[in-house]
């Protein structure tokens, strides 16, 4: 018994008439009776009765056609899950991010990919740079979106691309007495407290926050740390101290703070996508395609 003898079977019970069957399967007639015959021999049971005017159904007939369109059906759902699971039309995507992506890159992006995909389920962390590369290692999330000085800093089995630029900019209490200054000179930031992340949960971003202090002519004095972008905003509205941050985290609006840009001008702020180098999976080369569509400036390192 093979599935295209049941669906003979499915579809002479609707006609029952072999000849009409013959031409709605496509098939010479003297097939489709050889065919019916097989299978009834291998059964043991007349399927159908017939006579030189007319074609009935026994009840072994019916009982067999009941069970082999559930059957078909099964075969027909268990055909379009394969296709949809291969093209990546379901499935799961778990997407790690850091914060300064949360103001405008990711609600953008994730609602233009569940307009597209929407049979895939998401889940979402947020995670630092560092955490991040960690947790794709592990296999514990498929994509993440992190800050990332260059190829150098990526770890040897994942892939990069890059998908946006920001730029640093000071983050000051409202009623700071530089609050009123447009261009802020970054060296008027020296004597200040700043509130920052721990290096190990972002070294690109630490590192390059550092560089333009240095590069400003001071070190930074840390007053307090704190592990997220949004805590770090709220503690310059607070007036705990000041920060330098992407400038992403100005689209929070966050009463009491305001975010000043810097003289002279910050180098840009990449931010990454990244991937396992030999990552496989439909969803995630579907996610990548859907976020090169809404970044049309986006320029590819080590794609695999």
């Amino acid at each position: 018994m093979n599935l295209e003898q049941m669906r003979y079977i499915v579809v002479l019970a609707e006609e029952l008439h072999f000849g009409r069957t013959a031409r709605r399967l496509g098939l010479q007639q003297p097939t489709l009776s050889q065919q019916v015959r097989k299978l009834e021999d291998e059964l043991g049971v007349s399927l159908f009765e017939r006579t030189t005017r007319e074609v009935s159904i026994t009840a072994a007939g019916e009982s067999f056609v009941a069970e082999a369109r559930r059957a078909l059906h099964h075969v027909e759902r268990a055909q379009l899950a394969a296709r949809q699971t291969g093209r990546g039309d379901v499935g799961e995507l778990s997407l790690g991010f850091v914060g300064s992506a949360v103001p405008e890159l990711i609600p953008r992006l994730l609602r233009r990919f569940r307009r597209v995909y929407p049979g895939v389920e998401l889940q979402v962390r947020e995670l630092p740079s560092a955490r991040q590369i960690e947790e794709l290692l592990a296999g514990r999330i498929d994509v993440g979106i992190l800050h990332a000085w260059g190829e150098s800093e990526i770890s040897e089995g994942v892939a990069s691309q890059e998908i946006f630029r920001d730029v640093l900019v000071a983050a000051l209490p409202r009623r700071h007495p530089l609050a009123p200054t447009v261009l802020l000179p970054t060296a008027k930031l020296a004597s200040e407290p700043f509130i920052m992340f721990p290096r190990r949960m972002g070294p690109a971003l630490h590192d390059r926050i550092t560089s333009l202090a240095r590069a400003a002519g001071f070190e930074i004095q840390v007053s307090q740390e704190a592990g997220h972008m949004q805590t770090i905003i709220g503690l310059v509205a607070a007036e705990v101290g000041v920060s330098i941050v992407p400038r992403t985290m100005a689209a929070l609006r966050q009463p009491g703070v305001e975010f000043r840009q810097l003289t002279p001008k910050p180098e840009p702020l990449p931010l990454q996508l990244v991937w396992r180098r030999r990552e496989t999976s439909p969803v995630v080369r579907n996610f990548r395609a859907v976020l090169s569509s809404d970044s049309p400036a986006v320029r590819g390192h080590n794609d695999s």
